[in-house]
């Protein structure tokens, strides 16, 4: 798939294979990740599965834009600036989810979830044809310290866990910056693509 400018019908194939509940590897402007619809329970428990999550892991919404990040995540005036100067880009943010957000993603205990919007074509090109989020984990392999870079690697090491890679280029190694601004003050959990001095 071409990283600039992906065509068209590929977008669309992996959209379908999205829609027909599908789980895929697609590009990121950090790592490959693995995606599937919200409403995908499937798709979710085969994520568990290939990363060997625990019930404490938080679930990642890749949204297209604000406006509907908006829609899945309760954000406070005070936030709301920090947050929009922040995207798109390398920032995944744990915040309170609405009632659009199925149950079964979000936090255990804090009912949470975590949401970001990607700074890569490809994927903003999947979520446009999409028109939703795409519910979604960073591929790191249990027992692996560094993300899969090469989209040939990862079909050959998932070709019968997963439907489709997408592979434009190279991916990246360097996760994104995970904040959780859920009780306000931001915390930073992970340190990453983005710059964690926004939010110190």
């Amino acid at each position: 798939m071409h990283p600039d400018n992906p065509q068209p019908r590929a977008i669309r194939q992996a959209v379908d294979l999205l829609r027909s509940d599908g789980l895929i590897v697609y590009p990121t402007d950090s790592c490959f990740a693995l995606g599937c619809r919200l409403e995908n329970k499937a798709g979710l428990d085969r994520i568990r599965e290939i990363r060997n999550l625990d019930s404490g892991h938080h679930f990642t919404l890749v949204c297209k834009d604000f406006a509907q990040l908006g829609q899945f995540v309760q954000i406070s005036n005070a936030l709301f600036r920090s947050i929009k100067a922040a995207t798109p880009g390398g920032y995944t943010f744990i915040l309170p989810a609405t009632k659009e957000v199925p149950r079964r993603l979000l936090h255990p205990k804090k009912k949470t979830v975590g949401v970001r919007i990607p700074d890569n074509v490809v994927v903003q090109a999947l979520l446009e044809e999409l028109g939703e989020p795409i519910l979604s984990s960073t591929l790191l392999l249990p027992g692996e310290s560094e993300p899969m870079t090469q989209g040939w690697e990862i079909k050959e090491t998932l070709d019968n866990a997963v439907d489709a890679v997408l592979d434009s280029g190279e991916g990246g190694t360097a996760p994104t910056t995970v904040v959780d601004l859920s009780q306000g003050e931001p915390e930073i959990l992970r340190r990453g693509t983005g710059d964690p001095s926004l939010f110190e």
